[in-house]
Formats: structure tokens, sequence, C-alpha cells
């Protein structure tokens, strides 16, 4: 597997936020603390080193009960260690690990974290994936594309997708073009789907020291408990979150989060719903449940599990139960968790070092040999299709397409026109513009035609760079965000060991990943 890099600026699918932020553009300095780089983050440890020795015991705890049922489990005792910090991912528990790019989030994640322990041998850095197993998106995390196909978890499942039981995959795994036992053995012989992705987690990437963490846990809600009555009471993140996204869209940014009065869902097996003050009692949306203060609060004691972070306490949950350095997101995860600076300032939590997920896209032999016979680019393949279509038959035309030259002398001559018209009467200026601009239209319309007819020659060549733009962006979109990672792992058992050593987390390009 060969590199080649793309500036992410110029592919043009990011948002401009996130590649400011990149750029570090000292408009954005407030919202956050440490840019990404492996000399910053010697201030996050320093930041982290007084992390409390209970919630390590705690973490500990949890992660052995969570693997206790799994071969070649970690000692993870070196957690206690005040020297030991985490490195951070996060994601929903998409069935058969989902899209490529999740996969290039967890390698990103590791390989952060080797660099990071390399810079700081007297450190010990843990990679943690964080599985987002109380969220009740079914849809979202139901299918998955292999071999251009879509395959699909029927039904409709309420709560947290984590509670499910995987053995109704069985149906799926049938109808897939080869056995895979990795999923197989994960989600039919495990009783939860966060049993069953961790257990296939643990076989990709636990020789890399990936450690798979599901937050759904008493014991670790119980850290967070402050913060669930703070919100339930005083309803604090909501407006730290509206004020910071004022001052980020005040730069003429898009913020992609926007918080609720209560950003909290109250969660028990197949429910996972809101949470609502109204006159002062609290309400469950979709249900019939409802708390007085007191009931509630004395709720949140009993049952800290039932309280569930949304989208914008998320992160804060995850800062306060891990020992976390740097958080790997996607491109629209960095932006969000900028516009919750004010939420961690509030609470006095240390923020993280926010970073891109490695970007890529995968090129297969037969792929790059179509790129070569077309004469394109790395680059040319992030163009637009029609505007790719128009180069592509304008480089390899023995004529001129164009009819820009002759327009040019078309408008000179209507200009004259024009104004030998208004010298004989003004009122005719607006019949003569008309004729000009209908006229002009049919120039246009004629340039077309010469170019559909140029085309024409082109047939075969342009059906070769529709099915290569096909591979590469699967129904228009890109390829890591649409095609699962088995398309090519099922053909090279060597490709997850051939990305660890092609990408850089701190690398913050396109990765044009050539097969071979």
């Amino acid at each position: 597997m060969t590199l080649h890099s793309v500036d992410l600026r110029t592919t043009g699918q990011f948002p401009p936020f996130l590649l400011d932020y990149l750029e570090q553009k000292p408009e954005l300095n407030e919202f956050y603390s440490s840019f990404p780089t492996v000399a910053n983050a010697r201030e996050v440890l320093e930041r982290k080193k007084e992390f409390s020795p209970a919630i390590r015991q705690t973490l500990v705890e949890v992660l052995t009960r969570q693997y206790k049922d799994l071969k070649d489990a970690p000692d993870f005792s070196v957690l206690l260690n005040e020297n030991t910090f985490t490195v951070t991912t996060g994601h929903q528990l998409s069935i058969f690990t989902g899209p490529l790019f999740v996969i290039y989030k967890l390698i990103t994640t590791i390989k952060l974290a080797r660099q990071l322990q390399e810079a700081y041998p007297d450190c010990t850095f843990v990679p943690v994936y964080w599985m987002a197993t109380e969220d009740h998106d079914f849809e979202e995390i139901a299918s998955f594309r292999l071999f251009g196909k879509k395959y699909t978890w029927a039904g409709e499942h309420p709560g947290a997708v984590g509670r499910l039981n995987p053995k109704e995959l069985d149906t799926l795994l049938k109808q897939l073009p080869e056995r895979v036992p990795l999923f197989e053995k994960a989600y039919l012989e495990h009783p939860t789907l966060t049993d069953a992705v961790r257990c296939y987690m643990h076989a990709l990437f636990g020789k890399e020291g990936l450690v798979c963490l599901d937050a759904d846990d008493a014991g670790l809600k119980q850290h967070f408990l402050p913060v669930i009555k703070d919100e339930l009471v005083n309803q604090a993140s909501g407006t730290l979150v509206a004020d910071t996204s004022a001052r980020i869209e005040a730069l003429g940014y898009h913020t992609p989060v926007h918080a609720r009065e209560i950003n909290l869902f109250y969660l028990k097996d197949q429910l996972r719903e809101r949470i609502v003050c109204e006159e002062e009692s609290y309400r469950v949306l979709k249900t019939d449940l409802s708390f007085s203060r007191e009931e509630i609060l004395l709720e949140t004691e009993s049952h800290p599990e039932r309280f569930s972070p949304n989208v914008v306490l998320r992160p804060l949950y995850e800062e306060i139960i891990l020992p976390n350095l740097a958080y790997v997101g996607g491109p629209s995860e960095v932006p969000y968790w900028m516009q919750l600076k004010g939420v961690f300032d509030h609470y006095q939590v240390s923020f993280p070092m926010l970073l891109p997920r490695n970007f890529a896209l995968y090129i297969t032999t037969a792929s790059c040999k179509r790129m070569e016979k077309l004469g394109l680019n790395y680059q040319d393949l992030f163009t637009n299709r029609i505007a790719l279509r128009k180069q592509y038959v304008e480089r390899h035309s023995e004529h001129t397409l164009s009819l820009g030259s002759e327009k040019e002398a078309f408008d000179e001559v209507l200009q004259q026109m024009v104004a030998k018209a208004v010298a004989v009467d003004q009122t005719m200026e607006g019949a003569v513009l008309a004729e000009r601009a209908r006229l002009y239209k049919s120039l246009e319309h004629l340039e077309k035609r010469i170019r559909k007819a140029e085309e024409r020659k082109h047939e075969t060549e342009l059906n070769q760079l529709q099915n290569l733009l096909d591979t590469c962006f699967p129904n228009g979109t890109p390829q890591e965000r649409s095609d699962n990672f088995l398309n090519f792992y099922l053909n090279n058992r060597n490709f997850l060991k051939e990305l660890f050593e092609a990408l850089d987390p701190l690398d913050f390009k396109f990765n044009v990943l050539v097969e071979g």
C-alpha cells in the first residue's frame, strides 16, 4: 500500500470551521485548550495528573467486569497509575463495524497513543473506544454496505442499542456472500450488542492495545452524579452552549449541535426518552413518567444509571471518568466539541486535545490502472463529476470545443448594433438587447451540442470515468462513509496491518491509499 496526500481544503468535503481550526486561526483559540501535537501533550498531561484515584479504581473494576468472558483481556490495573492516560474515540455500535471511517478512527486513536508512548516513555497511554451503547437511534446502526449491496437489520428496536439481542442478526449473516466467523461468533454467542461489539473489536484490535468501554454503568454514572443533579436543577449547559455557539456563528461558522433545556435522557430497557421540566415537575417524553424535583433527585441517587447524557453532556461525562488526553473525532465531531468548551470550563473539567481522525480513500490496483489509462491524478478524483467529464473531453479532443472567442466577437458586434440602434431611436435599446440575449443563448446551446458530439466520441472512456468515480464515491458518497472494511479485508487479510503502516494520526491531510 502506497500513500499519496491531498490537501483537505481542496477536496471540498470539510467544513470551514474544521479547516480553520487545523490551520490554527487565532480567532478560534478560545474554543479549545491545546492544539494536537506531541509537544503540546505535555501541558495536557500536567492538567490531568490530578485525576481522581477513586475514579481510576471504579474504571478498573468496571472494565475488568466487562471483559471477564473474553480471552486475553488486558491488565487494567495499569489504569490505577497516576501516569497512565487515555486517548479516546467514540462511535455508535454500527453492525459489522459500519463504514470504513470507523476503522480509520480506531487506527488514528491507537497510533496516536503509540506516538505519545514514544515521546513520553515514563507514562502509559491506553487507546479507548467509547462505545455509544446508550444511543437509541437504531436506524443509524442497522445497515452496512458490502460489495455494492446494502444489508439491513430489520425491525423496530426502541431504547439503547447496546442492550439489543444480536442473535437477531443470524438471518442477515446467512445473506452474506461468504461466511465471516468473526462476526458469527460475536453476534451469535453474546447476549447484547454491546458484548458482541466488544468481542469483535477485541479480536481485531485487542493486540494493538485497544480497550472498549461501555459507560452505561451505575458505578461510572455515580461519578457523574453532581453534573446530572446540576443539569436537572440549574440547567446550565444549554445556556453555556448557546453562548459559545453564538460567538462561533458570529465568526461566520456553522455550529452542528443545538442544546436542549435539559440535556439528559431517561434510560431503561427499551426506553431512552428526553427529560423535560414543566411547571416545577419533570416529565419523560412519550411516557407517563413524571417526577417532582425531590423525586427525580432521589431517583438520581438510587439509579444514576437511568440518566443518560445526550450529545452535549456525553463528552463531559467521558472526560470526568477517563484520564483522557485527546479525543479523535470526525469532521463534525471536532467542531461540536469546540461548542462545549464553556461547559467544560463551568464544571472545571480539563479539555482534551481535539484532532480529526484520518481521512482516506482506498484505491485498488484495478482502479489505479484505470486512472492511469484516463490520465487522472489523485486530486482529479475530488473534482465535481460534471466538471471532470468536461475537463477530460477538452483534454483529449482534437478540436477546440469552446466558443469563447466567437462569443466575444459576437458580443462586440452586438454592442456596435446597440449603439447604432440607440442613436436612431433610444426606445429600440430594449428590443436589441433582448435579441442579443436570444442569440447569445443560441450560441450557448450550439456549444453544448458541439460538446455532446465530442463526448460521444469518448463514450467508452467517459463510462470508465463514471465507473471509477462510482467506486470512489458510491452513490455520490465518499467511500469511507459508505463501504465496509470487509470490502477489502476479505480479499486481503493484511488490510488492517497495511492501514496501520500507512496512516499518521497527526498528518492532517486526505490520504489516498493505493493497493500494492
